[in-house]
């Protein structure tokens, strides 16, 4: 029970409300629309915390991420999203393998369970920018032949999760921008 609870005063108040009432609504959501697709549930349930997570800055972020990946690849799959099929299990699974093992490496201040914040350079950024062009053009045909369901939304939904898993292994706090854009295009899809 001390370990359950000394695991909540990790959170602030704030965390913990937001973790709750994200989870509140994916769990009302579920129960009013679906009822059916538990594995569409645990993968919301996932990625939320995941987010929490990298939001603190915390290994388990990326780890949970890496679950999140395999659970969505496969959800994806199963609606025809081959877009959403190939970037989760094939781009953005190895990349939070790839940041998973950053993180850990990088420790803030010697504590484990936090990671050392790292600037992102203009280099980077144009590296970063150069790099999610050529994904997306090379995604768009690759998506193109494989009939893919809303070509348009599953291409960005590359670009997005690409920045958002190269900024989250450059350790850059604005990875979180990126997967929020990501989320808002996985809403529209």
């Amino acid at each position: 029970m001390k370990k359950l609870l000394s695991f909540f005063r990790y959170f602030t108040i704030a965390e913990r409300l937001l973790w709750f009432c994200s989870w509140f609504l994916i769990i009302v959501t579920f129960v009013l629309f679906d009822r059916e697709n538990y594995v569409n549930l645990i993968s919301s349930l996932v990625g939320t915390i995941s987010l929490i997570f990298c939001a603190k800055g915390n290994p388990m972020g990326p780890f949970l991420m890496v679950v999140f990946c395999l659970f969505y690849g496969i959800i994806s799959l199963t609606y025809a999203y081959y877009g959403e099929t190939i970037t989760y299990l094939g781009m953005s699974l190895p990349m939070a393998v790839v940041a998973l093992v950053s993180w850990l490496r990088n420790p803030y201040k010697g504590n484990k369970a936090e990671v050392t914040v790292n600037d992102v350079s203009k280099k980077d950024i144009l590296v970063i920018l150069l790099l999610s062009v050529g994904v997306t053009v090379l995604f768009y045909f690759i998506l193109k032949a494989l009939n893919t369901a809303n070509l348009l939304l599953s291409t960005f939904s590359v670009t997005t999760s690409f920045i958002a898993a190269a900024l989250s292994y450059k350790r850059s706090p604005y990875y979180a921008i990126a997967y929020a854009a990501n989320d808002i295009v996985l809403i529209g899809l």
